[in-house]
């Protein structure tokens, strides 16, 4: 279920709310990618702390751990809803990173690829070939087969195994 701005609003607090904020879309394209890294460390420490507390918190509603307060936790839905909301915000710009990665990879192969052209193109006009390892001058060779032909029949085969297996089984059978 998604979660509106107003309950996210609701949930962080407001260095949480900015940092989340960057991370939805518009905000998120204006980013560096040193920025977007800064920001992924940031964000993602804020949802390991909001985890531990919402763990916690679960742990003292069912009485497995002190109280941190006075009186024990009797709800945890603000912590589970400030939980989620740096997630999405975690996975979001995880996705973004990821989509950055891949494109500078897209990038550079193109790239790679217009220099190995280029540098095909230049050897073949010089009168060079093109790097290549076959020989014409070598011709064919015949290669022979290494597997050695069996000198057992198959049928014999098939009935030795056959017997085997028969022996087998009366003997599981006992």
């Amino acid at each position: 279920m998604a979660i509106t701005q107003k309950e996210e609003a609701r949930a962080l607090n407001a260095e949480e709310r900015e940092l989340v904020e960057k991370s939805h879309h518009p905000a998120l394209q204006q980013l560096s990618d040193q920025e977007l890294g800064d920001l992924v460390k940031l964000v993602r420490a804020r949802r390991d702390k909001a985890q531990t507390i919402a763990g916690h918190r679960r742990r003292e509603m069912r009485g497995k751990a002190a109280p941190r307060g006075v009186t024990p936790s009797s709800a945890d839905e603000g912590s589970r809803t400030k939980l989620a909301v740096l997630a999405m915000a975690v996975r979001r710009l995880n996705s973004e990173a990821e989509r950055r990665r891949r494109m500078a990879a897209s990038v550079a192969l193109v790239s790679n690829a217009q220099k190995a052209l280029a540098l095909r193109q230049a050897s073949t006009e010089h009168g060079g070939h093109a790097h290549n390892s076959r020989h014409a001058h070598q011709g064919m060779r015949d290669i022979s087969n290494q597997r050695v032909d069996s000198l057992i029949r198959p049928m014999e085969r098939g009935r030795l195994r056959k017997a085997a297996s028969v022996a087998q089984a009366k003997r599981d059978g006992r």
